[in-house]
């Protein structure tokens, strides 16, 4: 996959501020405040810096935790992950293989059938509808 290169200015040009935090400062949207977090329709899920597919909606599922969780991404390469180390935890954390977006992190807890729950901000995602 082709990587997507953007100065600091093109991003803060295309993205609303909380979608420059988050994607490019690498925040985190307060739990239960995102408005994919509750949604159910039926489509993808792309990343909102870049357009890239990332999750369908039949991985989708609802973990408790305030953030649209997931089993696995739509196809492994969509995403990449990365050991995250800020705030006294270890976790590994979640980019767009594109645009090198952080996404949210990735944590072994989930359902089966992968046993993983991609845990990932609302502001970072942009809904498609359709079959999924």
């Amino acid at each position: 996959m082709a990587k997507m290169h953007k100065t600091e200015e093109e991003w803060r040009a295309e993205l609303t501020p909380e979608q420059f935090r988050v994607l490019r400062q690498h925040g985190t949207e307060r739990a239960f405040t995102g408005e994919l977090n509750d949604h159910k329709g039926k489509g993808i899920y792309l990343c909102a810096g870049c357009g890239e597919e990332l999750f369908a909606s039949d991985d989708k599922f609802d973990s408790g935790s305030g953030w649209p969780s997931f089993t696995r991404p739509s196809e492994a390469q969509q995403v990449e992950t990365h050991t995250d180390t800020s705030h006294g935890m270890i976790r590994t954390e979640v980019h767009c293989s594109r645009c090198d977006g952080h996404l949210g992190h990735v944590f072994p807890d989930g359902p089966a059938p992968t046993g993983q729950r991609y845990c990932i901000n609302s502001v970072s995602l942009k809904f498609k509808d359709g079959d999924s």
